[in-house]
């Protein structure tokens, strides 16, 4: 389809053919494209490994693909794989770690030098830098008295995320220790300045201190220094508030390392004009020292505050990149300002760049189609920089108007260069139009790729095995943890770069770059009309003959133990999960029927035993109290609803399935074990009177591997299978006629009756919360022929409760707004301490002293304690201390007025 020279400028350049703001005329134009100078080696001049960040090491084989990759062909472990969360946010966390260029050079022409800065330390929370300048046509290094880089004093104690530089303008006249440039140091809540300077008579940069501003209220999105007044700098925090800094009245404070005030900007917009979703990008100063240009993920804001009500104009929308968007969802990710003249702005989303000005709203000059994966860092800077020293003048006109946009990612280790500027006489019929009425900007040429190492090639061959070597790791290995990677660069001054190198044809320039491996070195690039080159060097690298790159945290040490994998059976696990667990038994108890009938692995001792210690515990074969009598008599510490119940399922177990669930190690010892079967560990059975599964009980002193030196004993431990199988198989035992009827019983759905029938009658014996008075029906204790706790001239020896501990108010208490909504695992029930005598004046001295700190009944497992006069004292006052906080803590205050009298008066 024929398209009109208009229609076409509204496509991106490069997604459609012959577009009319592409210029393309490269016999004025010239060589667009930089590599690095042919049979040239990069200059090494630094290295150490705290130069590169560490980054968080990157995860081992994670329990998910460790399932799933443990047994072929596809088995229980593969099936439940899922069912576990992914490795970890590694893979997304870690770019935004690198997206800001960790490498700045400032340069200082009356001292002819140029100074590397950078951030180093174990946390990376200290400023490094060096000199670097120019000694018999060669750069060197200039550092400290040992040979090492220059470090700041202080450090922040926190991790720096970004850094920035600002020159100062040369004047003639002034003394030896002026200041030369400043330096910004944003750590995620903290903005830190220096001011530089640099001592010609020793010859020695220095890095003051000037101060700092903490913000407690919001994290630092954006920074930037001002480019008419060096002196002054703003903050764009994530909320949208924004902080003007001077730092001219601190640079020679008597008191230095103070805290800077700041004027503040409250948010200026409100949700009118986005969707909600948005998060605040970058700011810039525009053409005047009071005028800014903020950009938010789906918008770009021109701010006025040179008066008291600031005056806000949109500039841009993501929305308005709809006709000839690609990706859905689309989100701006970088902005810069273009220029020295304040009025145009570059500004990337995930498929477009786009070139804009102020005094154009909504309406791009230019607009590219990158194709670069969520690109972080953008640059503007001019041709001039990047084509100095070229012995042919033909394209001169072209390297002084000429602009080079510089958009990629350091993680993704992907830069492209996008030229542009403005047109000639002979560009078209649209240009010419476009001239009548403004001065327009043409793309020059396509985008190109910009290559910030020199271990890279271009070619068809390069590109394919590079694909094929990523795609060939593990995919718990990233590969730029085997590529030494650019982590930050900066382009070296023309003046000082031309006392080192010859002039080139076409003109070119020296990159200093900082390595993930811990190099900081300077490379020569040169203009080329091809950007693929013949290195031999280049086709002779893979892409994975590195060792492994400082860039990630791997420890000291190797690990010394030897690498096992032990196999765990899931298949019951599996089936308790997909809610078939009577599935999975019936099936086992087939097979096992099938085979010879094996021994009974019981004996008599320890089924005296056994039957001795659940008497005790309320388990005998005939019990004279219902088990929900014996449960909630258990009763002695804050208990979830679901506890209690989980009490009265296992109190209902009859005595033959409670064989199966306890045991002794000498009767584990007749199971079949491998040698290599991790060792069982049991917890034994404690001697007080308790319900399964027995809270807050000691851990067992040994396991199923005992030697001579650990004796075997007759401690009965276990539980030794889970509550889910018991219930399976009792309800095998109760001898359902209907098999079916039994593969679909469900142990959760058991133990949400359980829940629902322990909540009922809690709801009428305690006193209750009232935001767990829901449900009007309640089951009354009659049934269980247990008249004392019904009665209700007594008081309620219970209390039924709901946490209210980090809630917000008790509005949000009484409307049920928690975080959690199951009242089985929220609702709370303890046991109410009985009331004294109140005639009794018997001067108690023992562990009952602590019964009047609160209405909780509490039980001590020590022997008689009793107290003399030194220690009543003491006791005396930290109650009257425990009073007081109790007089404060709203919480306990609240629930004691949402209770009834009973509860006021045990209280």
């Amino acid at each position: 389809m024929e398209l009109s020279e208009e229609w076409k400028a509204y496509f991106p350049i490069g997604k459609s053919l012959d577009p009319p703001l592409l210029s393309s005329s490269s016999t004025k134009l010239g060589p667009l494209f930089f590599i690095p100078k042919p049979q040239t080696l990069p200059k090494p001049l630094f290295s150490s490994p705290l130069l590169p960040p560490l980054l968080p090491p990157p995860p081992r084989l994670s329990f998910s693909h460790f399932l799933s990759t443990s047994s072929v062909p596809y088995s229980t472990s593969c099936s439940i794989a899922s069912r576990f969360a992914p490795t970890s946010s590694h893979h997304h966390d870690l770019p935004s770690l690198l997206s800001h260029n960790r490498l700045h050079l400032l340069h200082s022409l009356r001292h002819n030098i140029s100074l590397v800065f950078f951030t180093t330390g174990s946390n990376h929370d200290r400023i490094g830098f060096f000199a670097l300048h120019v000694q018999d046509r060669d750069f060197k290094f200039l550092g400290d008295r040992n040979g090492d880089v220059f470090v700041s004093t202080n450090h922040f104690n926190h991790k720096i995320l970004s850094i920035l530089v600002n020159p100062v303008d040369d004047f003639d006249g002034v003394s030896d220790d002026s200041v030369v440039g400043y330096l910004m140091a944003s750590t995620l809540y903290a903005v830190h300045w220096y001011s530089v300077r640099f001592f010609t008579s020793s010859k020695t940069p220095a890095l003051e201190y000037v101060g700092c501003k903490l913000f407690k209220s919001s994290s630092i999105v954006s920074a930037c220094f001002s480019p008419h007044i060096p002196e002054e700098s703003m903050v764009l925090l994530e909320n949208g508030a924004l902080f003007l800094f001077d730092l001219a009245s601190y640079v020679n404070s008597q008191k230095p390392n103070g805290y800077l005030k700041g004027s503040r900007f409250r948010a200026f917009l409100d949700d009118s004009s986005g969707s909600g979703n948005y998060k605040w990008l970058c700011i810039e100063f525009s053409w005047h020292p009071r005028v800014l240009v903020v950009a938010r993920s789906d918008a770009v804001f021109l701010l006025d505050i040179r008066h008291d009500e600031s005056n806000v104009i949109c500039l841009a929308k993501i929305d308005m990149l709809s006709p000839y968007d690609v990706v859905d969802e689309d989100q701006f990710l970088a902005f810069s300002r273009a220029g020295n003249d304040g009025f145009q702005f570059v500004l990337a989303c995930r498929s477009l760049l786009l070139l804009c000005d102020v005094r154009k709203p909504m309406m791009p000059l230019l607009h590219w189609a990158h194709d670069l994966d969520n690109p972080c860092f953008i640059d503007v800077i001019r041709l001039s920089e990047l084509r100095s020293q070229s012995r042919d003048d033909r394209y001169q006109w072209a390297t002084e108007s000429g602009f080079c946009v510089i958009l990629g990612s350091f993680w993704n280790c992907e830069f492209r260069l996008f030229c542009y500027g403005p047109s000639s006489s002979n560009e078209g019929s649209t240009a010419m139009e476009i001239s009548k009425f403004c001065k327009p900007f043409l793309a020059w040429d396509l985008p190109s790729d910009f290559l910030l190492s020199n271990q890279e090639c271009r070619c068809g061959s390069c590109l394919v095995r590079e694909e094929f070597s990523k795609g060939a790791l593990p995919e718990w290995i990233d590969w730029q943890q085997k590529k030494d990677i650019v982590l930050g660069f900066g382009i070296l001054s023309r003046d000082l770069s031309e006392l080192v190198h010859e002039s080139d044809e076409f003109g070119g320039f020296t990159l200093i770059r900082l390595m993930s491996s811990g190099k900081i070195e300077a490379q020569r690039y040169c203009a080329s009309w091809d950007l693929v080159q013949s290195f031999d060097a280049a086709h002779r690298e893979t892409l994975f003959n590195f060792e492994d790159s400082l860039l990630y945290s791997l420890g000291d040490d190797e690990y010394e133990f030897p690498k096992r994998f032990k196999y765990l059976n899931l298949e019951y696990l599996r089936g308790y999960l997909n809610e078939n667990l009577a599935n999975v038994l019936d099936s086992k108890m087939k097979k096992s029927h099938k085979g010879p009938l094996q021994k009974d692995s019981f004996s008599l001792d320890f089924h005296e035993i056994l039957c001795e210690k659940l008497t005790i515990c309320g388990f005998g074969r005939f019990r004279s109290s219902p088990a929900l009598s014996i449960v909630f008599n258990d009763i002695s510490l804050p208990t979830s609803i679901c506890e209690v119940a989980s009490r009265q399922m296992w109190a209902t177990l009859p005595l033959e399935i409670l064989l199966l669930a306890f045991s002794s190690y000498p009767e584990l010892l007749d199971v079949p074990f491998d040698d290599k079967t991790i060792p069982l560990e049991f917890s034994v059975v404690p001697d007080l009177p308790q319900l399964p599964p027995f809270f807050l009980r000691k851990p067992s002193c040994r396991s199923t591997r005992w030697s001579q030196k650990v004796q075997l004993d007759d401690s009965l431990v276990g539980p030794v299978l889970p509550l889910p199988i018991l219930l399976t198989l009792h309800e095998f035992r109760n001898g359902c006629p209907d098999p079916e009827e039994i593969c679909e019983f469900s142990s959760d759905a058991e133990l949400g009756l359980r829940c629902n029938e322990v909540m009922q009658v809690a709801t009428e014996m305690a006193v209750s919360d009232s935001i767990l008075l829901k449900n009007d029906q309640t089951v009354s204790l009659a049934d269980d022929r247990d008249e004392m706790w019904v009665d209700s001239q007594r008081t309620k020896p219970f209390l039924l409760y709901h946490p209210v501990g980090g809630e917000s108010s008790s509005i949000d208490q009484l409307q049920g707004n928690h975080i959690y909504k199951d009242e089985k695992f929220t609702a709370m029930i303890t046991k109410v301490r009985k009331e004294t005598d109140p005639n009794n004046t018997t001067d108690t001295v023992g562990l009952e002293l602590f019964d009047d700190l609160c209405p909780i009944e509490l039980k001590f497992d020590i022997p008689v304690m009793n107290f003399g006069p030194h220690e009543l004292e003491a006791f005396k006052t930290l109650k009257r201390q425990f009073n007081k906080w109790q007089e404060r803590f709203k919480p306990y205050q609240e629930l004691c007025m949402q209770n009834n009298n009973d509860f006021q008066k045990m209280a």
